[in-house]
């Protein structure tokens, strides 16, 4: 063990001076804020041109009365379709027919548009919703019903979860202060977390199987294996190729914010506000839309970080621990055929997608019977018991969780060094699933 320090700083130093590390490290940012820019134009872009429509009104039903729209302008006029199809105004794009209503209790009218040019579907849908808010206004005035009574009938309904014990000796009441996103909040962490749980362990795992790989094929093992005890190579492998990892995290956790923040300030917008339709924007109050920011960093504020940032970095290293050291294990097994790998880690790659998949169900239903022993399963709870912390879930299921984390790890770790002490000196013959059984139960 007096040698594990110079074996993981040598895996750190050997990978951190490539230049492949930093090529990745710093290109990766800019990648990412790149295709942010390129999606915020994307979705920013609203058409080439604007379209001039006459209505044919035949029943009144707009009343010469049709508001603007993205795109969109509108004039009225008393013509046949077929008068105006004839003489083929220039700046008339399309022609919208609205036929009289049969009844006033009718659910469904089909409006006629037509046009030389194709019609999007964006563009589709908002001619439609234009000409279905001024028929509701047409039956509201028609059956002589108020339109502000109307309105009081829409409710807002939001719950708003409360404990029903006291705390504290405090009285059992509603907040004065409910906020919808709550659940919505809770969600989000436990997803970004599990998410990052997932592809940190993976990634990882699979950069410490490569390695081995690699150098057991350049017989660089032999020379190291002579001084260095089996054991203590693969335990420096892990650390020193998970403390990369955890640079690169460190790495881009600075530069991510900082290059978005100048793309943003560079271009004039924010491609992630970008995203949103704009006829949604101008559907949402300003007050609203500041009343929700507030709830949201109130519900934020409110979260237990004391608790989830300590257990997520437990549950990181524990995770890492168990799959970065039978990624190594199955890496000293594998021979000079590469194809043969993916039969070797398909056993170590099914419980990492299982995992993910109960995390999703784990955000719907937190507290479900799935959710909770997937959350104590070792080989399971990295990626899923992140999910559920920011659910608040009792102490004895965190503890517990951890525990059997633990005892998975140094369980994993003893079965992947009695594999890699054999496996790595192992050259000419492919390592089958029973030969590794032998392995792991042959005495040393």
């Amino acid at each position: 063990m007096r040698k594990l320090p110079l074996i993981i700083q040598r895996e750190y130093l050997t990978r951190v001076k490539k230049k492949s590390f930093i090529i990745t490290t710093l290109l990766a940012p800019l990648a990412l804020a790149l295709f942010m820019i390129i999606v915020g134009l994307i979705f920013s872009y609203q058409g080439d041109e604007a379209k001039n429509v006459m209505i044919v009104d035949k029943a009144n039903v707009l009343e010469g009365k049709m508001k603007d729209q993205q795109n969109f302008y509108f004039s009225f006029t008393d013509r046949n379709i077929d008068e105006l199809a004839q003489s083929k105004e220039k700046d008339v794009d399309g022609i919208l027919v609205v036929p009289p209503l049969p009844d006033l209790n009718t659910k469904k009218l089909t409006v006629y548009y037509y046009s030389d040019k194709q019609l999007d579907l964006e563009s589709s849908e908002r001619l439609q919703n234009a000409v279905k808010e001024k028929v509701r206004e047409y039956k509201i005035k028609a059956l002589n019903l108020d339109a502000r009574q109307l309105e009081t009938l829409n409710t807002q309904i939001t719950l708003d979860p409360e404990p029903l014990t006291k705390r504290d000796g405090e009285d059992v009441r509603a907040s004065d202060n409910p906020s919808p996103f709550t659940s919505v909040i809770a969600a989000a962490i436990g997803g970004i977390m599990g998410f990052a749980m997932y592809m940190i362990v993976f990634i990882n795992g699979v950069m410490v199987m490569r390695s081995v790989m690699e150098e057991k094929m350049n017989r660089v093992v032999e020379v190291m294996i002579s001084s260095v005890k089996p054991f203590d190579l693969m335990m420096g492998k892990i650390i020193g190729v998970g403390a990369v990892g955890l640079t690169q995290i460190l790495i881009w956790m600075i530069l991510l914010p900082l290059i978005t923040v100048g793309a943003n300030l560079l271009f004039g917008f924010d491609a992630q506000t970008s995203m949103l339709d704009a006829s949604a924007k101008e559907m949402i109050n300003p007050e609203e839309m500041e009343l929700m920011v507030s709830q949201i960093v109130t519900e934020l504020q409110a979260v237990n970080w004391w608790l989830i940032v300590p257990c997520f970095i437990i549950f990181f290293f524990g995770g890492y621990v168990i799959y970065a050291s039978l990624f190594a294990g199955v890496g000293s097994a594998i021979g000079d055929d590469l194809a043969e790998s993916q039969a070797l880690t398909l056993p170590l790659t099914i419980p990492v997608i299982i995992a993910l998949y109960i995390m999703f169900a784990a955000l719907r239903v937190p507290n479900s019977t799935l959710a909770v022993w997937a959350s104590i399963f070792p080989f399971f709870s990295p990626i899923v018991m992140p999910a559920r912390l920011a659910f608040d879930p009792p102490v004895w299921q965190i503890v517990l969780s951890l525990a059997m984390l633990i005892a998975g790890a140094v369980f994993c770790v003893w079965i992947s060094s009695r594999i890699y002490r054999t496996g790595i000196l192992m050259y000419g013959k492919k390592g089958s699933f029973k030969e590794i059984w032998k392995w792991m139960t042959t005495k040393a």
